[in-house]
């Protein structure tokens, strides 16, 4: 049965039901002057993702790495670490490299749906506040790719906004694909709009995606932190 939370939803997006979709970069790149103020909100996810790491990690994958806010904290911890951050947004990793340009950081511009991440790289992964606009199905084959860059033992740890009940997911989905129509958005053109999953979807993308385990590391106000492992046998 829907909740309040479900109601709130659908009246906010009763009240903006005239406003046009925005692609994904350009969304961001008008935000930049406010962006880190806008996220700072997150700063104990940020911390808490950065503890979750194996202490022995050398090289990451960051997934969205914007500004790179997850990575203020996680180089305070390993400093010299390698990094491949990738993003679709210019003028977002500019301002990254702006902080962090002394550190090993390697910046991809493109489509982390598209990019090939190659196999067997790195000893982690992780993604926040990045993939909440994409489907179970669409997720589990970006899963598949990060699973296959990690080596061994690998660990993915995803920090993101989730659907609290299925409902709120199906609603999300169904005000997001009206909009997209309406505007003529094409199929593989990334629209600011958030169409997170429930906490069950997200897990069950990730065992899809080839992770031997996917689990619910911590709960903060509402966010999880989730980390999957690779298996030490998979390729």
């Amino acid at each position: 049965m829907p909740n309040q939370e479900y109601y709130d939803l659908k009246r906010w997006y009763e009240e903006t039901a005239d406003e046009r979709c925005e692609e994904m970069g350009a969304f961001f790149d008008r935000r930049i002057s406010d962006y880190e103020e806008h996220m700072s909100a997150w700063r104990e996810h940020y911390k808490r993702v950065a503890e979750l790491l194996p202490h022995d990690i050398k090289t990451l994958l960051d997934l969205g790495c914007g500004t790179g806010l997850e990575l203020d904290r996680i180089f305070e911890r390993f400093p010299a670490l390698r990094v491949t951050g990738i993003d679709l947004s210019e003028t977002m990793t500019a301002e990254l490299l702006k902080k962090h340009g002394g550190r090993d950081v390697e910046i991809i511009l493109d489509d982390y749906f598209l990019h090939d991440f190659g196999e067997n790289r790195f000893d982690a992964a992780v993604s926040v506040e990045s993939l909440h606009h994409f489907t179970a199905e669409k997720k589990a084959g970006l899963f598949a790719k990060i699973c296959r860059a990690l080596k061994p033992n690998g660990v993915y740890i995803e920090c993101d906004y989730i659907a609290s009940t299925p409902e709120i997911e199906e609603l999300a989905f169904s005000e997001c694909m009206r909009r997209r129509k309406r505007d003529n958005i094409p199929e593989g053109e990334f629209i600011h709009f958030d169409t997170p999953l429930t906490l069950e979807h997200e897990l069950g993308a990730m065992l899809a995606g080839g992770f031997a385990s996917a689990e619910l590391a911590e709960n903060i106000d509402g966010t999880p932190i989730i980390i999957a492992k690779k298996g030490a046998d998979r390729l």
